[in-house]
């Protein structure tokens, strides 16, 4: 019953499959496109200056003493991750929509999520601080890593990402960051104090940016074009996806040696990918159409995950 009410209670697996479904039945089109896209972008860069207000730097600083935690997460997140969603965007490539096959190369190079990762370490009785720390910094280094990793090797699949989407990126994503860390000390207590409603705001532009990406593919005729056969496909290859990273984590913790509290922290930093960075940044580096069958992968392992992660957390919650 309680992993039951874990996922029922999290109201961010709602938000975004309601923005699938609303795209699925009332995607933006014509007019109201230039409008929707002018939105996106504005949720874009809030999204990510609320990451530069959040991010205390001296919590970092502190963090970065357990180095072996924190190199394990990182490698894990940008290692062994990557290379499992290059072989899967390999191997699926011609049994399924060459942008949803990338979209598992996507997957693998983006950041673990921040708030997820914490309140699963939290539930399982983990090292919070340490998770916290982790997933912020694979988080702030995802905003220049992410896009090189995948620009290089997305290279190899006739996928290429000019110039001009890196000074996007810069624009919309390390900008905003550098100017919440500049006025942390005066935004910070603000947060705070209407953290509720600051909650919902960052959440619901991540929605947004979905339902953006996800109504320009269903416009370019997604339910046409993708055959429900491919939606099995994806759904093994997640599941086989899910496996290697929940448990590759939880074995690397266990043959680094760390402490139980610390394996837990490594499970959920390392396991889990951000819908937070993959949505707003597939948004930046490709339409919309192309977008929305990119991030079919990641909404699929977001979501699993989510729901993996409540028994897993509540089971381990008991060592």
């Amino acid at each position: 019953m309680q992993t039951i009410r874990l996922i029922l209670n999290d109201k961010f697996i709602w938000l975004l499959g309601g923005s699938v479904l609303l795209a699925t039945l009332v995607p933006v089109r014509g007019s109201a496109e230039p409008i929707a896209a002018f939105a996106v972008s504005a949720g874009i860069f809030w999204i990510f200056l609320l990451h530069g207000v959040r991010l205390d730097r001296q919590e970092v600083v502190a963090g970065f003493r357990n180095w072996r935690l924190q190199s394990a997460v990182f490698g894990f997140v940008f290692g062994a991750m990557v290379v499992a969603g290059l072989v899967l965007s390999q191997i699926l490539d011609g049994y399924i929509a060459p942008m949803i096959a990338v979209g598992f190369l996507y997957l693998g190079c983006l950041p673990s999520t921040i708030q997820s990762a914490a309140s699963y370490t939290a539930i399982a009785k983990g090292n919070v601080g340490a998770s916290v720390v982790a997933a912020a910094t694979v988080n702030l280094s995802s905003i220049v890593i992410t896009p090189v990793f995948f620009a290089l090797l997305a290279s190899s699949v006739g996928i290429v990402i000019t110039g001009a989407s890196f000074i996007k990126i810069i624009t919309m994503l390390l900008l905003p960051f550098v100017i919440g860390q500049l006025i942390q000390r005066w935004a910070r207590p603000w947060v705070a104090q209407y953290g509720g409603i600051v909650g919902w705001s960052d959440k619901i532009a991540i929605s947004l940016a979905v339902y953006v990406a996800f109504s320009g593919a269903v416009a370019a005729g997604i339910w046409n074009q993708v055959p429900g056969n491919q939606f099995l496909i994806v759904a093994v290859a997640i599941g086989a996806l899910l496996i290697f990273a929940f448990g590759g984590a939880w074995l690397l913790g266990g043959i680094s040696a760390f402490v139980i509290n610390d394996r837990k922290a490594l499970l959920f930093g390392g396991a889990q990918k951000s819908i937070a960075v993959g949505a707003p940044l597939a948004a930046i580096l490709f339409p919309a159409e192309s977008a929305g069958l990119l991030l079919i992968p990641l909404l699929f392992y977001h979501l699993s995950s989510l729901v993996l992660s409540a028994p897993l957390a509540v089971r381990l919650s008991k060592l």
